[in-house]
């Protein structure tokens, strides 16, 4: 069994798609619409076969509140990984992200949070160490 797929509820699905290519350096996978359903998902351009993200619509009631819960709490919706969070950060800077946290060190690991356009929180973790 793989986890094939995994959603992030966002609120505007082309800003959505602008934001994950463009700031975060994602391709765009699949995008394919149905009357006004649009199933749309992005891939690391690293692994262009791994594991999809869909930016699925918050126009169901209970997503839009649990989005703006989490967001409120200061929860990250999505978290990414990175070999070197501060050269991401960087760029990710450069190309207009606004982050919420810079990059901080906290036990094993580096992250930093920010602002993904569509109603939630991301971040962005470096592992410092790893031990199984």
């Amino acid at each position: 069994m793989k986890i094939k797929v995994t959603s992030v509820y966002v609120d505007n699905q082309d800003k959505a798609l602008r934001f994950y290519t463009e700031v975060l350096g994602f391709a765009k996978k699949n995008d394919f619409s149905q009357g006004p359903y649009r199933w749309l998902t992005v891939v690391s351009a690293e692994d262009p076969d791994g594991v999809e993200l869909q930016l699925a619509l918050n126009d169901n009631p209970a997503a839009k509140a649990y989005q703006q819960a989490m967001f409120q709490q200061g929860q990250p919706a999505a978290m990414f990984f990175t070999d070197d969070v501060q050269v991401d950060y960087e760029r990710m800077k450069e190309r207009g992200a606004e982050f919420t946290m810079p990059p901080t060190d906290v036990t094993a690991s580096k992250i930093s949070t920010l602002k993904d356009t569509c109603g939630n929180l991301i971040q962005v973790t470096q592992l410092m160490r790893y031990s199984r």
